[in-house]
């Protein structure tokens, strides 16, 4: 049997970085605090573990409480503990990510936030605590695993065009990509099909309509895994 040890007691906070992509544009959710310290300002939807909660069921939660996103997948990124990095103590803070289509959530603060609403991710206000950090790392998190997992293809439309997922790893990676070059890849990626199909309507020449297949891709990753 062990005995427990003095020791100062760490408060455990989860924060979730939610990226939303619609309309072309990559966002991030994020809350106006309603309470001290850094009241006011903008902020990463987060807060402290209860009780006998996991990390995830904490995130959930509060994210929920903040800014009424529900039923998100997350997943835990970076761990964040420099001295100073809040005015009420020492805290240790999980920090999450998920990447979501936001154009079916609706964001709704409640009595924890003052306002929750959808940021273009590269035009971020000042942000409380040290989230510009937090959302730094957390960026580098999702580009991570866009290159590594299929996960662009979850806020596209089932069939979709060349110039859109050209946007969305534009939008992801903040980068400007050569459309010619873009194009010879993808022809590489056999889970890239064409689905026969064209666009209709708008000023420009039909183009193209592309779906993603799983299977495909399932075999693409195990012959390009090494």
């Amino acid at each position: 049997m062990y005995e427990l040890e003095d020791r100062a007691h760490y408060p455990i906070s989860v924060d979730s970085v939610i990226f939303g992509y619609n309309e072309g544009e990559l966002k991030v959710a994020l809350i106006e605090r309603k309470k001290k310290p850094f009241i006011g300002m903008w902020a990463i939807p987060g807060g402290f573990m209860e009780g006998n909660e996991t990390v995830v069921e904490t995130a959930l939660r509060e994210l929920k409480e903040e800014t009424g996103i529900a039923d998100v997948y997350l997943e835990q990124f970076h761990v964040f503990n420099k001295p100073g990095r809040d005015p009420r103590g020492p805290t240790v803070t999980i920090a999450l990510f998920a990447l979501i289509n936001s154009d079916r959530c609706h964001l709704i603060a409640s009595e924890d936030a003052a306002k929750a609403r959808w940021w273009p991710a590269y035009k971020l206000p000042p942000l409380a605590f040290d989230h510009n950090e937090i959302y730094a790392k957390a960026l580098e998190a999702l580009r991570v695993a866009l290159r590594t997992r299929p996960l662009a293809f979850e806020l596209l439309p089932k069939q979709f065009s060349l110039t859109e997922l050209q946007n969305l790893y534009e939008q992801v990676f903040g980068i400007s990509l050569d459309k010619r070059n873009f194009r010879k890849k993808v022809a590489k990626m056999d889970f890239i099909q064409t689905s026969g199909n064209k666009t209709e309507g708008g000023r420009h020449r039909p183009a193209l309509l592309y779906h993603y297949d799983s299977k495909s891709y399932g075999i693409f990753f195990k012959e390009n895994l090494f």
